[in-house]
Parts: C-alpha cells; structure tokens; sequence
C-alpha cells in the first residue's frame, strides 16, 4: 500500500515539475515587449518619450502661436475638480491660479506647497508651464499633484492660453519661431531661366566670321549665320 501511496505521489510531483517547466519555457516564447506606438491614446495618461516616431518635438511656442482660449477652457474643465481660476477665488486641494503665468512657483499667500514645487526656481513661463502640464510629477518629483498630465501638446497650448488671459494684465503670447536657416555656405545658387541659359550659353560661343566659314570644307557649315554657296554650285 506504502509502495503505492509513493508511486502515485511521485508522478504527482513530477507531473508538477513538467507544469512548472513548460509555463517557464511558453513565458518565455511569447513574451511580449511594450509596442513603440500605441494603438490608441488613453486621454489623461502620458505618453513616453519616442512614442512621435523619433521626430524632433516642437517647442511649446509653435503651439502657443495658434492657441486658443476657449479650447483650453474646454480642457480646464479636467483641472476644476481641484483648482478654481476666478480672480479671488478659494483655493481648492490646489491653489486658485488666478494670475498665474509670470507669478513665481508657489506664490499663492497661505496654500500649502509641497517642498518639491517651491523648491523649483524661476517662474511660471511658458516652457515651464508646458514641463508641469506635460507631467507635474518629472517637473517637479515629490509633489503632491496627482494629475498624469495632458499628453498633446495642442492641449497644453491651449490651457495656457486660457490660463493666460485669467490675470489683470495678459501677457502677449509668442510667436512661432523661425525655421532653422541655411548654414553658412551653403546658399543654394538661384537656378536660372532656361532661356537665359540658352543665352548665356550663346554668348560665350566663338562667332566665325564670314572669311573664316569660307575656308571650312563644304557642308561642315550649316543654318542662319553659315555663308550662301556660289551661284552654279
């Protein structure tokens, strides 16, 4: 009974040991690596950096250039659940962010900043405010503003945009830089007309004159300019 009781518990356990292996072996031929681009955007969630395909980002102010405040008001709504944007408006699990742009980092009188956001320098400009809607936590690391941040870059724009124009003194936004020059010595030679190649081409040409035409054996001249063969030939 003993010899059997240990049989059956055998193949139990090697039966195991096979399970266990061939999860090991199957785990690791359809393991499944993270796409390089997702098939859809989850709206709210960002976006890793490379997702775009390589292609160099444009910086916040091409978008600024063509923002549009209502749209970001749109957009503001994701934002209200914990920041009003009223002149004198409470502040909420956020600060009021009335007057922002151009304000320094934690310059609302009484609001309980984390350390990390106020220990970040300069103010509230626009590549600034792109970085913190882009991602709050990489802005600044150890804050306490839960928001995963707004993946298009149009959005941003237009959020601040609209941030903008909720303070008493609007700041103009900029405009869209200028594309990259020509590198020095490489200006491209303006192509010419073909007819003034054609031209040109004609005036460096010797011209023979007709003393000169005559000595050539006949038939070597031809066309308008070549000289009238003698009467009888």
């Amino acid at each position: 009974m003993n010899d059997r009781g240990n049989t059956i518990a055998g193949w139990v356990l090697a039966g195991g040991i096979a399970a266990l292996g061939l999860s090991i072996v199957t785990g690791e031929y359809f393991h499944a690596e993270r796409p390089e681009k997702m098939g859809y955007v989850v709206e709210g969630v960002e976006q890793e950096s490379g997702e775009s395909g390589g292609a160099p980002a444009q910086p916040i102010e091409f978008f600024l250039a063509k923002a549009d405040p209502q749209k970001g008001a749109q957009v503001f709504k994701k934002c209200a659940a914990c920041h009003t944007d009223a002149k004198g408006g409470s502040n909420g699990l956020g600060p009021n962010l009335w007057g922002t742009v151009g304000k320094a980092h934690g310059h609302v009188p009484g609001f309980a900043y984390s350390d990390a956001l106020k220990s970040v320098p300069g103010n509230w400009d626009w590549k600034s405010l792109d970085a913190w809607l882009t991602s709050p936590k990489k802005y600044a690391p150890g804050t306490k503003m839960t928001f995963a941040g707004l993946s298009k870059p149009e959005d941003r724009a237009d959020v601040i945009a609209y941030l903008n124009t909720m303070g008493d003194s609007p700041l103009p936004l900029p405009a869209a830089p200028a594309e990259a020059a020509t590198p020095a010595g490489a200006e491209a030679e303006p192509a010419k007309p073909a007819d003034a190649e054609g031209a040109q081409k004609a005036a460096n040409e010797p011209v023979q004159t007709e003393t000169q035409a005559a000595k050539q054996p006949r038939g070597n001249i031809a066309g308008e300019g070549a000289p009238a063969p003698a009467s009888g030939h």
